[in-house]
């Protein structure tokens, strides 16, 4: 099987090395040529996942029809705010009997789209899938065991491409909830900003439990209003992907929280950090949903409010701890799916 990866940073690149290791023919692209020239010498990426060299099935290009006709997978692994060019520039290669797996984590500014509905709006004949859940690309490339889930509208499908990934350390389970799976993994983010910055500020185990506990609350509760299963959030796509993002130093949206805590200007925060901080964006988007639809989500807000409107971290969590007394368990869930295919 041919399948290919179209983004080379550090997930793109540890799904491809997974991919070629079974055995599967993986196009690994990029749109740089300095770049993919620098992987074919090297054998390895060392700018997003250095020290894991790449397996004889690997092949970088910067083509990108090369990189999507005849391959059964492909695989889309670039940021969230460059999904929908990305499609764009693909439409004229792809397939309907080809798979498009999607493994970024956002929310599209401005029309709020969820990905996999900017996906099918450029490319209206393919259903997508989405892989996502607590996976740090470090982690997978040196199998360190991992659980993941993959979400689409037909169940032999996802069963077929659970297989596909699926190997003795990197599980992959099933979920019908593609709007859940999607929003758990895009706002996670902006609650891991928010661990990072009690880091940041000093705070203590107590403030980041509550911290995480609260958020997931939260997202549970606007996603409940896009269409989402609040159960889904209690799996690896909501409590799994937020506790991951929100302890390890492998988090770029905690590694710049905890510089916001410490004082730092956001643009010298994006500086250092070097890459893409998803958080960012999808903190603006969560906030103006939450006012679009009356959604009470006071993490969020007070993570807008450091971020855009340049408010002390330490006065806004004082804004949150004096909230009015509030019940903790807002409602009780069916623990059931129906009607997925």
């Amino acid at each position: 099987m041919k399948i290919g990866v179209l983004g080379a940073g550090s997930w793109g690149t540890a799904l491809a090395t997974l991919l070629a290791e079974k055995g599967f023919e993986v196009m690994l692209w990029h749109r740089r040529e300095e770049f993919i020239n620098d992987m074919i010498i090297k054998g390895e990426n060392t700018k997003y996942l250095p020290g894991v060299p790449f397996d004889n099935n690997i092949y970088p290009t910067n083509n990108l029809e090369k990189a999507v006709v005849d391959c059964e997978i492909v695989i889309l692994a670039v940021p969230s705010h460059g999904i929908r060019e990305l499609c764009q520039n693909i439409k004229g290669f792809v397939s309907a009997d080809q798979h498009i797996v999607n493994v970024a984590k956002g929310i599209e500014d401005k029309t709020y789209f969820r990905l996999s509905q900017v996906v099918n709006e450029e490319l209206s004949y393919n259903n997508v899938y989405v892989l996502s859940g607590p996976s740090h690309a470090e982690e997978v490339a040196k199998k360190l065991p991992t659980t993941v889930v993959i979400s689409g509208e037909e169940r032999s499908k996802c069963e077929y491409l659970q297989d596909v990934f699926s190997t003795d350390n990197f599980r992959v389970y099933t979920n019908p909830d593609m709007i859940g799976v999607e929003l758990g993994g895009a706002l996670k983010n902006i609650i891991a900003l928010g661990a990072g910055i009690s880091d940041g500020l000093g705070y203590g185990d107590n403030s980041k439990a509550a911290l995480m506990t609260r958020g997931i609350a939260e997202i549970s509760r606007l996603g409940k209003i896009l269409g989402a299963k609040t159960e889904t959030f209690a799996g690896l796509t909501g409590i799994g992907d937020l506790i991951v993002t929100c302890t390890s130093m492998h988090s770029r949206n905690r590694r710049a929280g905890i510089k916001l805590g410490q004082g730092e200007k956001l643009e010298k925060v994006l500086e250092d950090i070097g890459m893409v901080v998803e958080g960012i964006k999808a903190t603006k988007t969560a906030y103006e949903l939450s006012n679009k639809f009356e959604c009470e989500m006071p993490i969020t807000r007070g993570i807008y409010k450091i971020l855009y409107e340049n408010m002390d971290p330490r006065d806004i969590v004082t804004q949150i701890m004096t909230r009015s007394n509030k019940h903790e368990i807002e409602e009780i869930n069916s623990l059931y799916y129906y009607g997925w295919n």
